[in-house]
């Protein structure tokens, strides 16, 4: 019992010393790698060199490469710079740079705005759109072809000759109707918007204008000369009717009054039947 323990303690020490020897093993490796390694990093960096820049970031922040002549600087950012996407892994969240023809990306086969020259569809950068789109050179991407549009034809108007409607038997009728969808850039242009057809009326005299107008106006003078003289009339007639009024109540006021007269029942004598 005694030997086995003795036996355990010895493997048991002999693990011990090999897990330190990896250990120190791998830490004189990082010290080869990155001999000026800096304890107090600043701008994120988790680990940092003065030569390289940021060795690790702190968590939830990104690492990427700059390059600053022939020379390459780590830095720590929290989201990557234009041309990168970013890709989060469990120890270490990194930048990748987009493909060549492409300015911004989501992954590196999904680009979300493509360089000068290029056209964007459906995540990728072509220097050309496919059969059924147009290049749109305002926003760069390869859109659909839209089509004119109109509304349905309006009811013809009435039969007209020199904007007229009377005078004339043969004239002429339009319709009109409006653009509802303006074409792209090659999309089928619009169609026409008015049409105008012969028409034939049954004639009918135009009022002249002047004549009309004369007798309009006789018209309204002579309505207004009759209100007149009517007003004047009832004016008159209300005066002379106050002035009678008046006229009757100052005589009855200056004017004794009359006596009243017997009757000739009470004025006859009474008669005697004695005799």
């Amino acid at each position: 019992m005694q030997l086995r323990l003795l036996s355990w303690f010895f493997i048991t020490l002999n693990f011990m010393e090999y897990i330190g020897s990896q250990h120190a093993s791998r830490v004189r490796r990082q010290g080869r790698m990155h001999p000026n390694v800096s304890q107090g990093c600043q701008g994120g960096c988790a680990t940092c060199s003065d030569y390289n820049g940021c060795l690790s970031c702190k968590p939830r922040l990104f690492f990427v490469l700059e390059r600053i002549g022939m020379k390459q600087i780590g830095v720590c950012l929290s989201s990557c710079p234009s041309g990168y996407y970013g890709t989060r892994y469990p120890d270490i969240n990194k930048c990748a740079k987009c493909k060549a023809d492409c300015e911004t990306c989501f992954t590196r086969n999904f680009c979300t705005k493509c360089k000068s020259g290029f056209y964007l569809y459906s995540g990728k950068c072509l220097e050309k759109c496919p059969d059924g789109l147009e290049a749109n050179n305002h926003t760069m991407e390869c859109t659909s072809i839209v089509h004119c549009e109109a509304s349905e034809w309006s009811p013809w108007s009435p039969c007209t000759k020199k904007g007229k409607t009377c005078g004339f038997k043969r004239g002429n009728e339009i319709r009109v109707r409006e653009i509802v969808q303006h074409p792209s850039a090659r999309g089928n242009p619009c169609p026409a918007t008015s049409e105008s057809r012969k028409c034939v009326v049954q004639r009918k005299r135009c009022q002249k204008e002047g004549k009309g107008k004369k007798n309009r106006e006789e018209k309204r003078k002579k309505s207004n000369k009759d209100e007149s003289k009517e007003t004047r009339q009832e004016s008159k007639g209300r005066v002379a009717r106050r002035q009678n009024r008046e006229q009757r109540e100052n005589n009855n006021k200056t004017q004794p009054k009359k006596r009243k007269a017997p009757n000739k029942e009470e004025t006859l004598a009474p008669v005697d039947t004695a005799h």
